[in-house]
């Protein structure tokens, strides 16, 4: 009598799906529900954008971002399995590292179509042309940071292409660089302080941005790719818990300084008053409070789920992970939102 086996490999691939499925949704419903709910009022006789633009820039802004997290999370994801068995992690790595090309073209093209949605933004009522959008990017440095970005992500896709050729013969590190590097000018596109603490600020978005990237990326490419993996789980959840726990400090300090130095530091805005009067602080108190919501659900898997992960017992890490993810996809929404939302 034959027995009929489960369809595990089509329940694993459901399984990764709804990690990253989770995270991408509730980004982009998060980031385009914020957008509108903070736009500015339309004045009589001020040509304002079009629905086209209120929907299409937070859109694209928020594929952005998902496809930069997914190209350092697919990029991270070989230093966390490691080097000694080969054959144990290249059939998973075989399948990751096309993706990463992937996200990477993602990436750039997303990049280039803000330039493009926030050139129409400041010239409503008319199709940018490429003199509008190339005035933009020389005058305006949001757009030279996009457009460095999307060079960035060029450079990533390339690296990318190679590691599809060479394997592991392309250094890991090289590409979690190239992706991070990417990430650099992304706070340039939010809001500007001019004073002397210009460039503390902008230090502590940088690192609040790649302290994010690598925290949700990481989580998402180990929960999507590994979890029906358990001897591989146990190797590169321990690793990136490291990580994370690193990232969670990184991104909750650094992110507490932004929101309330840019307040504080942006004339005419007084403390503590603007936290709540403002589109800007409240976006802030919304996405500090995502982020204190990280805490438990991170702390479950590290300390509850991690330990039975090690002695290769089975787990409930994918639905805790769309859990944690889900939080992620929000916080990234709202940050898209506080790009736009006014601090006055």
């Amino acid at each position: 009598m034959s027995v009929i086996a489960p369809p595990l490999p089509q329940t694993r691939k459901v399984g990764g799906r709804l990690v990253a499925g989770a995270f991408g949704v509730c980004a982009v419903v998060a980031a385009v529900a914020a957008s509108s709910l903070t736009a500015q009022e339309s004045v009589p006789g001020i040509p304002m954008p079009g629905p086209v633009v209120e929907i299409g820039l937070p859109l694209v802004r928020a594929l952005l971002d998902i496809a930069a997290v997914a190209v350092v999370g697919l990029s991270l994801l070989p230093k966390l399995l490691g080097f000694n068995a080969p054959e144990r992690t290249e059939p998973v790595l075989v399948r990751v590292r096309p993706l990463a090309v992937v996200a990477a073209w993602a990436w750039a093209i997303c990049a280039l179509l803000t330039i493009v949605f926030q050139t129409a933004e400041l010239n409503p009522g008319v199709v940018p042309t490429f003199g509008m959008i190339a005035s933009y990017v020389d005058t305006v440095g949001t757009g030279q940071g996009l457009l460095f970005s999307a060079a960035c992500a060029l450079a990533a896709a390339g690296i990318g292409l190679m590691a599809v050729r060479f394997g592991e013969k392309v250094p890991a590190e090289l590409r979690v660089i190239v992706g991070l590097f990417g990430l650099l000018p992304i706070p340039v596109t939010g809001h500007a302080v001019n004073s002397i603490w210009h460039d503390p600020i902008m230090i502590s978005m940088e690192v609040h941005v790649m302290g994010a990237a690598a925290w949700t990326g990481g989580l998402v490419v180990t929960a999507a790719f590994l979890a029906p993996h358990r001897d591989l789980l146990a190797v590169a959840l321990p690793r990136f818990s490291r990580i994370a726990t690193v990232c969670l400090l990184l991104v909750a300090l650094s992110g507490l300084i932004t929101g309330l130095g840019t307040m504080a530091l942006t004339p005419g805005v007084t403390l503590p008053g603007a936290i709540v009067t403002s589109h800007y602080g409240l976006l802030v108190v919304v996405k500090a409070a995502l982020v204190a919501l990280l805490v438990p659900l991170a702390a479950h898997i590290r300390f509850r789920l991690l330990p039975a992960i090690r002695r290769g017992q089975a787990t409930a890490l994918v639905g805790w992970t769309v859990a944690e993810v889900s939080v992620m996809g929000l916080a990234y929404g709202v940050a898209v939102a506080i790009t736009r939302a006014s601090i006055a």
